[in-house]
C-alpha cells in the first residue's frame, strides 16, 4: 500500500506575514518557488500514481514546481473559508476577540467572497478527498498539495480523530511534506512537518 504524501505549498506574502489566506489567490515568493523545486529531489524516489491540489495558483505552481505532473485540481482541497478574518493576523483577530482560537471559536461570516466556513464544512471536504484516495493507495503513493489548517485537518481526519485534533498538529511550514500510511492495519503519520 502506498503512502499518501502531504505537501503544503510554498511561501507566500501572507504566510510570511501570518494572514490568514483562505480562498485568496496569493502567488508564491521567489523563496516560495525555490523551496517548491527543492521539493522534486526530495520526491525524485516516489511515483505518485495520482496528484490532486487545491485549484489555488500557489498549490497547483508548487506542484508544477515539485514535478507532480498531471496534478488534478480539486476544490475540496481549498483552504478554509475564513470569512471574515480572511487576510488578517491571528494578533488582529485577538485583538477584537481576546483569546480567540481557530479550532475552538472558529470564524465569523464575511462578504459574498468570504462567506466563512465551520471546522465540520472543512472535515466534510477532507473525508471526500480521503474516500477518493483510499481507493487509490492500493496501486501506490498519492499525493496531494494543498494549504497549513487544511492538510491538519486532513493528517487527523486519516487518524480516525475528531477535526478539532488539528490544534494538536504543528502548523505545517511552506514547502514542507508529511506522509500519513497505514502500519498493522492502522492509520499512522509516518512523518509530519519535514523540511
Amino acid at each position: 500500500m502506498g503512502e499518501l504524501i502531504v505537501i503544503r505549498h510554498g511561501q507566500t506574502e501572507w504566510s510570511l506575514s501570518g494572514r490568514h489566506a483562505g480562498r485568496t489567490d496569493v502567488p508564491l515568493t521567489e523563496s516560495g518557488e525555490a523551496a517548491a523545486r527543492a521539493l522534486g529531489p526530495r520526491l525524485a524516489g516516489r511515483r505518485p500514481v495520482a496528484v490532486f491540489s487545491s485549484p489555488l495558483s500557489r498549490a497547483m505552481r508548487t506542484a508544477e514546481l515539485a514535478g507532480l505532473v498531471g496534478a488534478e485540481a480539486d476544490p475540496d482541497l481549498l483552504e478554509w473559508d475564513y470569512g471574515g478574518y480572511e487576510g488578517l493576523t491571528a494578533e488582529e483577530i485577538s485583538a477584537s476577540r481576546p483569546g480567540w482560537d481557530l479550532w475552538r471559536d472558529g470564524v465569523v461570516a464575511g462578504g459574498v467572497d468570504h462567506p466563512g466556513e465551520r471546522l465540520a464544512e472543512v472535515a466534510a471536504r477532507v473525508d471526500a478527498v480521503l474516500e477518493r484516495v483510499r481507493g487509490l493507495l492500493g496501486d501506490g503513493d498519492v499525493a496531494v498539495v494543498a494549504h497549513g489548517h487544511l492538510a491538519r485537518v486532513l493528517a487527523v481526519r486519516w487518524l480516525g480523530l475528531d477535526a478539532s485534533a488539528s490544534r494538536l498538529l504543528g502548523h505545517p511550514h511552506p514547502g514542507s511534506l508529511g506522509f500519513l500510511s497505514v502500519e498493522g492495519g492502522q492509520p499512522c503519520a509516518s512523518a509530519w512537518n519535514v523540511l
